[in-house]
């Protein structure tokens, strides 16, 4: 049985700053981590990967069982060459039907790389990283000495106390020394390393490395930095605050200060949709609906507050936490983007290893209003299935001219989501609302980009939505079941409608506010 399955080894080596040119993903129903949407001429093309490979092993390390965001984390730290031993989609599903061992059939083709790795090869774990620890100093000083060790660079942690500042920050004997306040300090003396720690005064920032972290970057040809650091051990997290508009917007000034190009928040109204979301005065934006704010100029970022006339997400952190990413170089973002990262989605995840954007994934806000022949679209769903999606759509129809499309994955109904929503009663709440109808759609690519990161599709992520249309003039019979009253959520949209835009004033400080 396992004589007629051929597993293929290709190594996928890319050029620096360039992508591999694939798609990793998991699909439910389906078994396996899959090779999808293999680029022509890319990287992945020229070692032979093919669409519907499952991955076998990265590196000689079985990966079959594990999970999918490991398996990622793997790929992402292999720097520029990885290599995969795949199965073709036939055989895959042939193997998993007669029950063949696929770890030890990895065994017997994998070669090279699967005798570098340390440990037994059924111990599939993610790759090691290195990790920042913050230290804070305490009236003993931080409670670790430094030592040199021939033969080997840097300077490593020894008599570490065990109730000091380092042991709490999550630093442990023997630990390697990389970077102090993000830069790199290998190639210091011992000398030079304790006077930057002595000027960091009480708080420093400590990349850290081990034997295993090591053996395994030198056997990838990869530098130890920040950028590949694991932030676990970091005791300040950024802040992801969602706010629903209210009837006088959210509740905050926005204020860009002149002096650090920040994006500070001003004048919270105790009890506004911002309070209660959690936004506290002075917090600083870092992202606005998933997106980076550092270097844009306030206009830029009110705008992108504005595009969703009705709620915005808001990535923020307090100055403490500000001080210490800033400590470290790194943007708080990578915090948020290393924890989504590698967070599995519950139905499908898609990990994208090259980052080129060719889809545009933002969902799209279409109104419109019943014409004679009804809304204009039928909606649709697979059996077991997730997802309800919108098919039939007649170009000239209401829903056709808001800009639905077929094939649109439907994901809010007036701006209640219905994504969990059985589909009878997606279909009654869409025929109870009347005349007017509003819905918040997305592209086929869209919805598995969102759901592949784990990502949930808020209206606030749309581009900004046009204006809803006239009334149809035609008359139709009317239909006893659908006089029910519009919801609350588009009831305080209308209503507010007149005071979303800005009001600007001028402070003494030359700085901006924005009232939001």
């Amino acid at each position: 049985m396992a004589s007629a399955l051929q597993p293929r080894e290709c190594t996928v080596t890319k050029k620096p700053q360039k992508k591999f040119g694939f798609f990793l993903r998991v699909e439910q129903d389906t078994a396996g981590h899959i090779i999808r949407n293999v680029e022509r001429g890319s990287a992945a093309d020229r070692a032979g990967l093919q669409d519907g490979d499952r991955v076998l092993r990265v590196n000689g390390v079985f990966v079959d069982k594990e999970e999918h965001a490991q398996v990622v984390e793997m790929v992402r730290n292999s720097g520029n060459s990885v290599v995969f031993l795949v199965l073709d989609d036939a055989s895959y599903e042939k193997a998993q039907k007669e029950g063949v061992n696929l770890e030890g059939l990895g065994q017997k083709a994998s070669t090279g790389q699967q005798q570098e790795q340390q440990g037994p090869p059924s111990t599939a774990t993610a790759a090691p990283q290195p990790w920042l620890c913050y230290l804070v100093k305490e009236e003993t000083g931080y409670g670790f000495s430094l030592k040199s060790t021939e033969g080997q660079k840097g300077l490593f942690i020894v008599e570490l106390s065990s109730q000091g500042a380092a042991a709490k920050a999550g630093v442990q004997n023997n630990d390697r020394l990389i970077e102090i306040n993000g830069k790199n300090v290998e190639n210091d003396t011992h000398e030079e390393v304790v006077e930057k720690v002595k000027k960091s005064e009480n708080h420093v920032m400590f990349l850290l490395s081990n034997e295993e972290t090591d053996r395994y970057f030198t056997s990838q040809r990869m530098a130890l930095s920040k950028e590949s650091a694991s932030l676990k051990l970091l005791p300040l997290k950024p802040r992801l605050i969602e706010i629903q508009k209210g009837k006088s917007g959210y509740g905050f000034y926005l204020r860009l200060e002149q002096n650090t190009g920040d994006h500070i928040i001003k004048d919270v109204n105790s009890g506004s949709p911002a309070a209660m979301a959690g936004l506290k005065d002075n917090d600083i934006v870092v992202a606005v609906n998933g997106e980076r704010v550092d270097g844009l100029d306030h206009e830029s970022v009110v705008g992108k507050i504005k595009q969703s006339e009705e709620r915005t997400s808001l990535l923020v952190v307090d100055k403490e936490t500000d001080s210490m990413y800033k400590l470290a170089q790194i943007s708080p973002f990578s915090y948020y983007y290393k924890a989504q990262a590698s967070t599995p989605a519950k139905m499908e995840e898609r990990v994208e290893l090259h980052t080129e954007q060719k889809v545009n994934h933002k969902p799209r806000i279409c109104k419109m209003v019943k014409g004679p022949n009804g809304f204009g679209f039928s909606l649709n769903m697979i059996k077991n299935k997730p997802g309800l999606f919108i098919t039939e759509v007649h170009s000239q129809g209401a829903a056709g001219r808001a800009g639905v499309e077929n094939n649109d994955f439907l994901v809010e109904v007036n701006g209640v989501n219905v994504t969990n929503e059985p589909y009878d009663k997606v279909v009654a709440r869409i025929q109870s609302t009347g005349d007017r109808l509003t819905l918040l759609v997305c592209s086929k690519d869209a919805y598995r980009y969102f759901q592949g990161q784990n990502i949930p599709i808020t209206a606030s992520m749309a581009e900004p939505d046009t204006p809803e249309p006239p009334a149809h003039t035609e008359n139709h019979p009317a239909e006893p079941e659908r006089n029910s009253p519009e919801p609350r959520e588009r009831a305080d949209s209308s209503s507010s409608s007149s005071q979303s835009a800005a009001s600007t004033r001028a402070d003494s400080d030359n700085s901006d506010d924005t009232k939001l």
